[in-house]
């Protein structure tokens, strides 16, 4: 099924919270018309109320996140409509929004967040997704959508600590600290902490992350604040890359507990240090500046075997691997002004703003050197464990043998230059009539050093990327959608390392929606969205090296959000989404699906408070079977999960709260990133967590 309008869905919005006061009772989260301001730095940018957003939109906000138990990206999009996960090697967040897949498309308060790797929620306020693509707010990429994460911020005049404890049934356990103080009659200091002990169900998985991001508030006067923040990142784990897929082209069951790789050489490294700092002006009654300065400094280092092939009649896999090595330091200036005002009877609001980044990025990746080979594969009989240990073991064939990271594969040193304007008016033509025109343009100059031939290539693009939308509301708790966005993504990747071709323009991508949000009581909304997704590729001529074929690919469908309070005491978030897509080639349709493009998905969370001191939760998450690749050969096979969680507040200041994921206990792959690369998701497994303040 095919729609050729989309929809601006938007969605979730629930109440957000300043301070930790939810640590003092189980959360009554509400959904409202409460408008994003632009001092949240968050995804939208204007003071818009989220019935007026021209596009689909879901917020989860802190005190819900730590209601239901999520610590991690994937977590929230098990329960988004419209995006799934991908399962990004094993060391990173992936997203796939709307059958795009996204390694980059991360932001932390409004800045590009594009090094991968697995992001944690400890100092978020709250999480906001985006879907369909819009590069006017966020320029390259967002090429499905964009997640955005918004941070805390100090609060002046107000002290309070919380913190929380877990520990889960494979012995992985957690602890964060969030406190706020005063430092002044104008000024305050949060510091937000975090350790996290990582165990799983799979052989050899452990792991260790930390984070401590201090920030500071300085009101400098009744008309400008000032935030600082900085944060220390260190993340290490065990990289997993999951089983290999059979005959029938399924991952194979038997080998749900077997590790394929090297228990001391698969692992993921990030050390960083970032820094932000925001200034808020007030210009006018009307006008409101948003100026911003980030600075981020990585080290990450990715090593790992993986199974790249498998032949079922004998139960023999073959490993490849490579270690990949990136230093990065990126520097993204940015500002905005936004401005209210009328013109006769016609309101406008106005923004305008621009973006500058500069990103320095040295990566390597060497490939292994079997000594019983010659080259980057070995084969092993498929067993628990593998014959293969700290760089040396036994093959399928019983020779010993030895290996090591010395191919280099490439060393590239990446300068990447951006410059950006762009504008956008939100214009009320009338009490039910709104339009949002605006356009945005990108000038990208990557220079890339290839040291393995001492050569230099360079690619410029410049693209200006439209927007537009039209909003009727009947009602002032009802409007209907219709927009049209645009984004683009330069041939140099995700990760802008790949200039050889310069020959052709940047991918484009189109989204056009339409869709309804109805507030349709105090605590109780409904959004409804339609929309198509088309991608267009200039490809080089097979038949004409002098002249492009434009391959169009389209992804098309619908989604479904209720959330809010039925009565008092029952909250329940419902989402469903359906989607459908095709890739086409120089030669036409070619009738295969995209790759990880579930038809259907569904979620349902439900909580009931049964008194002031116990309440309980079930969430259920369904998906459908989905392409592992392109050809459509692999199969990740439909699940459903279902989940649970209980709660107890011993007191005001004291939470405990059991959270029990698939109950049913079900054998699962939720994703995967090649054919013989599917992840094994956790059994039943329980998490005992203590949340509290004081």
């Amino acid at each position: 099924m095919k729609f050729k309008l989309t929809s601006i869905a938007a969605a979730l919005l629930i109440t957000h919270s300043a301070n930790a006061e939810y640590m003092k009772e189980v959360e009554k989260i509400t959904v409202t018309g409460q408008y994003l301001s632009v001092s949240e730095s968050n995804s939208v940018k204007t003071p818009t109320p989220i019935i007026d957003v021209p596009q689909s939109l879901t917020i989860l906000t802190a005190e819900e996140m730590t209601q239901r138990g999520i610590t991690t990206i994937g977590q929230i999009i098990d329960y988004t409509p419209g995006v799934n996960t991908s399962q990004g090697e094993g060391h990173r967040d992936a997203v796939v929004f709307r059958g795009v897949r996204s390694t980059a498309d991360f932001y932390i308060d409004g800045n590009r967040d594009d090094v991968q790797y697995y992001r944690a929620l400890y100092n978020i306020e709250q999480v906001e997704i985006l879907r369909g693509p819009n590069a006017l707010l966020f320029g390259r990429g967002g090429t499905g959508g964009i997640l955005n994460r918004v941070s805390k911020k100090a609060s002046v005049g107000e002290a309070f600590t919380g913190y929380t404890a877990s520990l889960n049934t494979f012995g992985g356990y957690s602890g964060t600290v969030d406190t706020n103080f005063e430092t002044g009659d104008n000024s305050a200091v949060r510091v937000n902490a975090m350790i996290d002990e990582l165990d799983n169900h799979r052989d050899f998985y452990d792991g260790t992350r930390y984070g401590f991001n201090p920030t500071a508030r300085f009101e400098l006067g009744d008309k400008s604040v000032l935030d600082i923040s900085y944060e220390y990142i260190d993340h290490e784990r065990f990289i997993d890359r999951g089983i290999p897929t059979g005959a029938d082209g399924r991952p194979v069951e038997a080998f749900e507990d077997i590790v394929f790789g090297d228990p001391d050489n698969n692992y993921h490294t990030l050390e960083a240090n970032v820094f932000r700092a925001n200034l808020q002006h007030q210009f006018s009654d009307a006008t409101k500046g948003n100026f911003s300065a980030f600075y981020g400094d990585y080290d990450k280092v990715y090593a790992n075997f993986y199974a790249s092939d498998y032949n079922p009649e004998v139960q023999i896999v073959t490993l490849d691997g490579y270690i990949d090595n990136t230093v990065r330091e990126s520097i993204i200036l940015s500002g905005n002004v936004v401005s209210e005002f009328d013109t006769g009877s016609i309101g406008h609001t106005l923004i305008f703003g621009a973006e500058y980044i500069l990103t320095d990025s040295d990566q390597d990746r060497f490939n292994p050197v079997f000594s019983t080979t010659g080259n980057d594969k070995e084969s092993f009989t498929a067993q628990r464990p593998l014959n293969i240990r700290n760089m040396a073991g036994v093959n399928s064939a019983g020779e010993a043998f030895t290996v090591r990271f010395d191919d280099l594969n490439d060393d590239t040193r990446v300068d990447l230059d951006v410059y950006s304007l762009y504008v956008q008016d939100e214009i009320e033509l009338s009490e039910h009539l709104d339009i949002v025109l605006g356009a945005r343009f990108d000038s990208i100059k990557v220079v890339a050093f290839d040291a393995t031939s001492f050569t230099r290539q360079q690619r410029s693009d410049q693209e200006v990327s439209p927007r537009a939308g039209l909003i009727y509301k009947p009602q002032e708790n009802v409007s209907l959608y219709a927009s049209y966005s645009e984004s683009f993504l330069p041939r140099s990747g995700e990760q802008y390392a790949n200039v050889s071709d310069n020959s052709l323009d940047p991918n484009t991508f189109a989204n056009q929606e339409i869709g309804i949000k109805w507030d349709f009581a105090d605590s109780m909304s409904f959004t409804a969205a339609i929309f198509e997704n088309e991608q267009s590729s200039p490809q080089v001529s097979d038949n004409d090296p002098e002249t492009l074929d434009v391959i169009d690919s389209e992804i098309s469908g619908f989604e479904l959000q209720l959330t809010g309070y039925i009565t008092d005491e029952w909250f329940v978030n419902a989402n469903y989404s359906n989607l459908d897509g095709e890739r086409v080639t120089r030669s036409g349709p070619t009738g295969l699906t995209p790759r990880e493009l579930p038809e259907q998905t569904y979620s349902l969370w439900t909580s009931y408070q049964f008194s002031d001191t116990f309440g309980v939760g079930v969430g259920v998450t369904y998906q459908d079977e989905s392409f592992i690749d392109n050809g459509n050969t692999r199969v990740l096979p439909s699940y459903t999960r279902v989940d649970a969680a209980a709660y107890y507040s011993v007191s005001d200041d004291l939470r405990v709260q059991l959270h029990i994921e698939n109950l049913t206990d079900e054998l699962y792959f939720p994703n995967s990133h090649s054919n013989h690369q599917a992840t094994v998701a956790a059994p039943i497994n329980a998490t005992l967590k203590v949340v509290g303040s004081f």
